[in-house]
């Protein structure tokens, strides 16, 4: 199938609802609050640009700009999720590999989030990153995570996460309410009793507030969000690298991407990076070897 003919079938599939929620997701649902700069969404191969108003469910990736402001989603169990600018978040993650990764509402690939909940949340992963997964209870929390470095402030009540290197857990930490953790590098982490200044120079200006839950606000008026078009290796190439755990989920789910040549080219390029895709792409190589010939 020729790029053209493929974006016109994708295009196609997008006018016909292809950006509906998934439905086999909807133990998992949030909806998009407050949209303050460009905001996108990634849903199977499609893009779209977001709206308040909008419904995600598990698999959907939201990413900001980097000048935007605020993209706040509030899930319907309560917990709101503040992403600042130059952010990357999957709603429901398909995590393989340790048992107590294996779950986890949201996975933050990089970027600034704040997560608040009016009441202490339950039990379990709340939310993965590369180098560290947020572990539940918890009522406020500011997370910045980066290649090389992440940090982690305790707004309010105290919070823990496993912190990781190299898929690795390496420790489990306790903040009280006001602490701060920080690490960057292979440097051993920090922890103050406050935020250090650089923190606070950088943590976008909207998270300093808070801000009231909206979601009752969208209720029986769900906005549909504007179709974009078909996602371009830009836009896959930070999830298909990402960490080992993550990347699997996505051969089956950007496959039929794989058929357009840059993409491809792509894929064949970086192939180090995201192992998984090679029986896809050379088959071949994962064929049994022939038979050998039956004696005359």
């Amino acid at each position: 199938m020729t790029r053209r003919g493929l974006a016109a079938l994708l295009l196609a599939a997008l006018s016909s609802g292809l950006l509906a929620p998934p439905v086999q997701a909807a133990a998992l649902a949030a909806t998009v609050t407050i949209v303050d700069g460009e905001a996108v969404l990634l849903r199977g191969v499609a893009k779209a640009a977001l709206a308040e108003g909008v419904r995600l469910a598990a698999g959907d990736i939201v990413e900001t700009a980097a000048v935007a402001r605020l993209l706040r989603l509030e899930l319907d169990d309560g917990l709101a999720v503040d992403l600042g600018p130059a952010t990357r978040l999957q709603l429901g993650p398909r995590l393989a590999g340790e048992a107590n990764r294996r779950v986890a509402p949201l996975y933050l690939l990089r970027g600034w989030a704040k997560l608040s909940a009016a009441k202490a949340s339950g039990e379990g992963v709340l939310l993965a990153t590369p180098a560290l997964d947020l572990v539940a209870p918890l009522r406020s929390a500011v997370l910045s995570v980066e290649p090389e470095a992440v940090a982690v402030f305790a707004e309010t009540g105290e919070l823990s996460f496993v912190s990781r290197r190299a898929e690795r857990v390496t420790r489990a930490v306790t903040l009280k309410a006001g602490e701060f953790y920080a690490r960057q590098g292979s440097e051993a982490a920090t922890v103050g009793p406050r935020p250090s200044p650089a923190f606070l120079q950088r943590v976008p200006r909207p998270f300093l507030d808070p801000l009231p839950a909206r979601a009752k606000q969208f209720a029986g008026r769900e906005a549909v969000p504007r179709p974009l078009g078909p996602i371009a290796w830009a836009d896959a190439q930070p999830w298909i690298d990402a960490e080992p755990a993550l990347r699997g989920g996505f051969v089956l789910r950007w496959r039929v991407l794989a058929r357009q040549p840059e993409f491809r080219r792509r894929l064949q390029e970086g192939l180090a990076a995201h192992p998984e895709w090679d029986p896809l792409l050379n088959p071949e190589k994962f064929l049994p070897p022939a038979a050998s010939a039956a004696p005359r």
